[in-house]
C-alpha cells in the first residue's frame, strides 16, 4: 500500500488523479531501474512517498540521488513513490528483488492502488532476454512496446506515428506447431503478469522493453529512457537526448565501488 511521507506533521496523501504512473520491472540487467533512475534525477523529483509491501526483498540505503553533503544521509527503501505535478508525472522506484512466488500479490495490490488513486495511465520500462529472441525478433531495432486495449484507443494513432514496432508473440510449440501463439518475456520479471492483468481490468497500461544481457546495463538505460522521452517528452528532445540525462550519485556503487562514508 501506498504510506505518504510525513513533512512537517502533514502525512495526508498527494493528489494523482490524471497523473501517468510510471515504473520499472525488476527485470534482466536492471534496465527499467536505471532508467527510472536517470528521470527521478533529471527531472528533480520529489519523494513523496513508500510503497509498503511484503512481497520485495527488504532493503535500506543512503539518498540514491544525493546532491550535497546535507541530503547524502537521507535513508531510502526498496520501494518509494516520487511525483512532478508539472508534468503530472509520479513514479514508483523498486530497488530490490521479488521474494519467491509474490508476484501476483504484488501486481493485485499495485493495480488496487493505481485504482483508488485514479492515475489516467501506467508505463512499465522493462527488458527481455537479448539471446531469446526468435528469427523475427532478430531484425531490426532491440526496442519493443505493448499497449492494452484501453491505452490503444487512446495513444495507438501516437505510436503509429512514432513507427514504434510491437512485441511479436511467439510459437507456444516452437518446432511443433506455429499456429498457437502467445507473448513470451524471458527475464521480464512481472512484465507478462502486469500487462495481462490490467488488460483484463481495464486498465490502461503500456509496456516498454529493450532486448539486452546482463553487464554493464547504463547503455541500455539510456536506450530505454530515450525511446520513453519520444513519447512523453520528458526533456526536450536533441540531436543527442542522452546528454541532458542527469546521472545519478548512486551509479559511481554499480561496480563495486567502496561505500560513502556519509552511509556509516
Amino acid at each position: 500500500m501506498f504510506i505518504p511521507c510525513d513533512r512537517g506533521g502533514d502525512s495526508a496523501a498527494p493528489d494523482f488523479k490524471g497523473f501517468t504512473l510510471l515504473m520499472p520491472a525488476v527485470s534482466v540487467g536492471n534496465v527499467g531501474q536505471l532508467a527510472i533512475d536517470l528521470v527521478i534525477s533529471t527531472l528533480d523529483m520529489t519523494k513523496v512517498g513508500y510503497f509498503y509491501t511484503d512481497c520485495l526483498v527488504p532493503m535500506v540505503g543512503n539518498n540514491p540521488y544525493a546532491t550535497a553533503e546535507e541530503n547524502s544521509t537521507e535513508l531510502s527503501i526498496n520501494a518509494e513513490v516520487y511525483s512532478l505535478p508539472s508534468k503530472k508525472l509520479v513514479v514508483l522506484q523498486i530497488r530490490s528483488p521479488f521474494i519467491k512466488n509474490k508476484y501476483r500479490p504484488f501486481c493485485e495490490t499495485l493495480l488496487s492502488w493505481v485504482k483508488s488513486s485514479k492515475c489516467a495511465r501506467v508505463v512499465l520500462l522493462s527488458s527481455s532476454h537479448a539471446y531469446q529472441r526468435d528469427d523475427e525478433q532478430l531484425l531490426g531495432t532491440p526496442l519493443r512496446y505493448l499497449l492494452t486495449p484501453d491505452l490503444e484507443k487512446a495513444v495507438g494513432g501516437r505510436v503509429k506515428e512514432l513507427k514504434w514496432k510491437e512485441m511479436e508473440k511467439v510459437a507456444a510449440y516452437p518446432g511443433i506447431s506455429d499456429t498457437d501463439k502467445v507473448l513470451h518475456i524471458p527475464g521480464g520479471g512481472i512484465t507478462k503478469l502486469l500487462f495481462t492483468e490490467s488488460c483484463s481490468e481495464g486498465i490502461q497500461m503500456a509496456v516498454l522493453l529493450k532486448f539486452c544481457s546482463e553487464g554493464d546495463n547504463i547503455p541500455d538505460a539510456f536506450v530505454l529512457v530515450n525511446y520513453l522521452n519520444e513519447w512523453l517528452q520528458l526533456i526536450k528532445s536533441e540531436v543527442n537526448p542522452s546528454s541532458q540525462w542527469k546521472i545519478p550519485s548512486s551509479w559511481r556503487l554499480l561496480f563495486g565501488n567502496g561505500l560513502p562514508p556519509a552511509l556509516f
